[in-house]
């Protein structure tokens, strides 16, 4: 997995920052978006972070991921 793949969620995740849904449980099961990073280092150090990919789903929307809960579209 790299930036710029098209991925889904194949697992029922809940989140509680979506946009549209404040303070309320969302989940992001069958969502589809982009990776736009994976987090390998923080501030010039190497760091194992348990959730590294980062995906946008839309302009407001981001959420970070394990690589198995993705499929590559």
């Amino acid at each position: 997995m790299k930036v710029g793949d098209r991925v889904r969620v194949k697992e029922s995740i809940v989140v509680y920052h979506h946009p549209q849904n404040r303070q309320a449980a969302f989940d992001v099961k069958g969502l589809e978006g982009e990776v736009v990073g994976i987090v390998t280092e923080w501030q010039g150090r190497p760091v194992s972070a348990n959730l590294p990919v980062l995906v946008q789903f839309d302009k407001k929307f981001k959420a970070h991921f394990r690589e198995n809960e993705l499929e590559i579209l």
